[in-house]
């Protein structure tokens, strides 16, 4: 029996915000969206480079206090081939990006970037192939 991923869910105050800030930051794209006011909230789902994976934002109209966001590790990670350009380049548009890390000295693998509610997106080297 399979248990592919289909999703990841944050819940998102501003969602335009949330929306442009994955866009423009990663190039996610909106695959569909659906108001249910009857329930007072929106789902908006995103896609990147055409995988299957969404990540699901959850606006609920009424909420305006910041989601406890808990004090664990948990973070949605992307990879792209030019870890330094895909730094400086989200370092220049302005987002709150970490330095460049690595697990041993000297062979930086990673960063963050933390989006308008203050969730953690890892960004990875690719392997090149």
């Amino acid at each position: 029996m399979e248990y592919p991923m289909i999703h990841l869910c944050y819940r998102v105050r501003d969602l335009a915000a949330s929306e442009a800030f994955y866009q423009q930051a990663f190039g996610f794209e909106i695959s569909r969206k659906k108001d249910y006011p009857e329930g007072g909230f929106t789902l908006s789902y995103l896609t990147s480079a055409g995988l299957p994976f969404e990540l699901e934002l959850t606006y609920n109209y009424d909420h305006t206090e910041p989601y406890v966001l808990g004090d664990g590790y948990s973070h949605l990670a992307v990879a792209v081939t030019d870890l330094e350009a895909s730094h400086a380049r989200h370092t220049v548009m302005g987002l709150t990006v970490t330095p460049l890390k690595g697990l041993t000295a000297g062979q930086t693998k990673f960063y963050f970037v933390t989006d308008p509610d203050g969730y953690k997106i890892e960004v990875i080297r690719r392997p090149s192939l």
